[in-house]
């Protein structure tokens, strides 16, 4: 090795004719180097990768200091072309250091473009990986120091990291801990999904490190200001290969080996070779609800689902959604679905009525079930082209209900509101219009769905009335003719326009959190309603809050209904509370909330009939739910 190192010094004393700058140098211990946009000279290092667009370059002599990195990204298709510079080579490069980004709202990535090769002055020089879990581990919690404690933070977008350039601290947070590993060449072990890859076969992992918010099914958990920044995407190969796409959350893969870098929005392991899946989960697919109704008072279930773009003209759909609901959610008494689109889908000519997209779920549900289960609907159709949405789908919130157990309070004698009249809470309480629309003309809804107000009553025997065969006799359950049950179905704004978690924007921004704000409010605002007439009277917010539980918008409805979340009131861990798989990160979007007299006894499960999945067999984005209650 002595005779090695000798030849190098040599080689490099003869290529050194002017200054030379280290790669350490250029790095530098901030986000941004204090060499963009210069010119740099005779700088040293040993190839530890080729790509299609370039070559990485590790320092022969490592910096001591964890927040600067000692590989860096070299960008020139002809210099990766170039067949006779091979990993093991050390080189002598000049160049340009640009920070190169695609996008504004991404990090940018430190390079050297221009490289021209003043020298090479080694070959077959070993080098091995950085392995992380055990030379270097990333942060559970915090993702920035610029974040001020709370990654979803409102309001959001108060600063940029281009910007501010802060000195990296990557023992506290987790993008200078990847920050600080840009370039460098290092190795994950026993890496595990925690998201399903996207259409690219890009795979969230982490590894042997510490993790926080581990869920059962081995993903993690978003929780209250954590936003599991110990989490790394796996990119494209660098050999031309490609990721599988079907992998799903939890499967294990070989040991992968790579650099680190940044690339659209996230810092990123592009590794040598595929990722190769040694085993995933059992069971593949979360069981049925063990919450069966009881048919009268004492057992009333309740499912929520958002069944993503839900058109009759797509028929594998519509029987995958009703296999779900026969199968797995064991055909709730009530249920309330979003993202129903009107009778001919996103055909724009003017169609609201979703009387054809309805009868085609409920038809495949009554065959699913051998016609045992015969589900009514009800809605209200939107104003053409103001719920948001796809283009010409009219997208809105309905209910489906079992008619021999439940029915709209009033029966026949009910009046349906319209798109555009607001429903007004009246003494008893009771409901002005049954089903209506909270506020519909509020500005909070631009764009956006209306939430769809009901209250239901008991019907037949579970009713207690003069069909019950144990009317007369005591006190029991079974004799009682139950209280009203009001529901609130809602599918606030949806979070389009959000920056990446790793993005520049910080705390990132959460698109359209504003308008979910006003929508949590209003819609708070009329459940108060309903309890100021009746503090005792059983209500259910249910549905697509399109954000998190411990995020502004549902912190706001919360505070202005009263009303409690049923993954509280039900115990359910918090680890356990998701309905959504976004990148790294299992996540809550759908919630319950209720009122005080209806969360005695309340049970809750969530079930994960998708997020468990591969992206191309799942059947919705979200994952149902069903609640059980005792409305006696």
């Amino acid at each position: 090795m002595k005779a090695i190192f000798s030849v190098l010094a040599c080689a490099s004393a003869a290529a050194s004719g002017v200054s030379a700058q280290t790669i350490a140098e250029i790095n530098g211990h901030r986000f941004l180097s204090p060499y963009a946009g210069q010119n740099v000279t005779n700088v040293e290092g040993v190839v530890t990768a080729k790509g299609p667009s370039g070559i990485w370059l590790r320092s022969l002599v490592p910096t001591r200091d964890e927040r600067v990195s000692d590989g860096i990204y070299v960008y020139g298709s002809a210099l990766a072309k170039n067949k006779s510079i091979s990993t093991g080579d050390v080189i002598a490069i000049d160049g340009e250091v640009s920070e190169y980004r695609s996008s504004v709202d991404y990090l940018p990535l430190t390079e050297i473009t221009f490289p021209k090769v003043r020298a090479v002055l080694g070959h077959n020089h070993t080098f091995a990986p950085i392995v992380l879990g055990k030379e270097r581990s990333p942060p559970t919690k915090l993702l920035s120091g610029l974040d001020a404690g709370d990654v979803f933070g409102v309001p959001n977008n108060r600063s940029l990291i281009s910007a501010v350039n802060p000195v990296l601290n990557p023992r506290s947070y987790g993008l200078d801990f990847w920050e600080s590993l840009v370039g460098e060449y290092v190795t994950v072990k026993n890496p595990r999904a925690v998201g399903r890859p996207n259409q690219y076969g890009d795979t969230w992992v982490v590894g042997t490190w510490h993790t926080s918010g581990d869920n059962k099914r081995t993903g993690l958990t978003l929780s209250d200001k954590d936003g599991n920044p110990e989490a790394i995407l796996i990119t494209d190969p660098l050999d031309g290969t490609n990721n599988r796409k079907d992998a799903k959350l939890g499967d294990r893969f070989e040991d992968v080996t790579g650099v680190v870098t940044q690339a659209f929005g996230f810092y990123q392991i592009q590794p040598l070779t595929k990722l190769t899946v040694i085993s995933s989960r059992e069971p593949a697919i979360a069981g049925p609800t063990k919450l069966v109704s009881d048919g009268k008072c004492s057992g009333i279930t309740v499912g929520g689902y958002n069944i993503e773009n839900f058109a009759p003209s797509d028929k594998a759909h519509v029987a995958a959604i009703a296999s779900h609901i026969v199968d797995y959610l064991r055909v709730p008494d009530l249920l309330a679905v979003q993202e129903v689109q009107d009778d001919n889908g996103e055909k724009d000519d003017g169609t609201v009525s979703s009387d054809l997209t309805l009868s085609a779920l409920a038809d495949a549900i009554a065959a699913l079930s051998n016609g045992t289960v015969k589900y009514n609907f009800t809605y209200i159709a939107p104003v053409d082209g103001t719920n948001g949405g796809a283009p010409g789908a009219n997208i809105r919130n309905a209910y489906l209900y079992r008619p021999e157990v439940l029915q709209l309070q009033g029966g026949n004698d009910a009046v349906r509101g319209d798109a555009v009249t607001a429903n007004e809470v009246l003494r008893g309480p009771a409901l002005k219009y049954n089903p209506g629309l909270i506020d519909p003309n509020n500005d909070a809804w631009i764009d956006s769905r209306k939430p769809l107000v009901a209250a239901w009553e008991l019907v037949g025997k579970g009713k207690g009335g003069k069909d019950d065969k144990n009317h007369g006799h005591g006190n029991d359950h079974d004799q009682k003719k139950g209280e009203t049950l009001f529901t609130v179905n809602v599918h606030f704004a949806s979070k389009g326009g959000s920056t990446s978690l790793h993005g520049d924007a910080r705390p990132p921004v959460n698109g359209a959190v504003t308008q979910r704000l006003a929508q949590g409010k209003v819609a708070g605002s009329f459940v108060a309603r309903i309890l100021a007439r009746d503090p005792d009277a059983r209500v259910l917010a249910i549905g697509d809050f399109n954000e998190f539980a411990f995020a502004a918008p549902v912190e706001a409805f919360a505070r202005a209904s009263g009303l409690r979340d049923l993954d509280e009131v039900a115990g359910i861990p918090a680890s356990e509370r998701y309905s959504y798989l976004y990148d790294s990160n299992s996540q809550e979007l759908d919630h319950a909330f209720v009122s005080k007299k209806l969360a005695k006894g309340a049970r809750f499960e969530h079930l994960h009939v998708n997020t468990w999945l591969s992206y191309d067999d799942r059947t919705s984005d979200h994952d149902p739910s069903v609640a059980k209650f005792d409305i006696c």
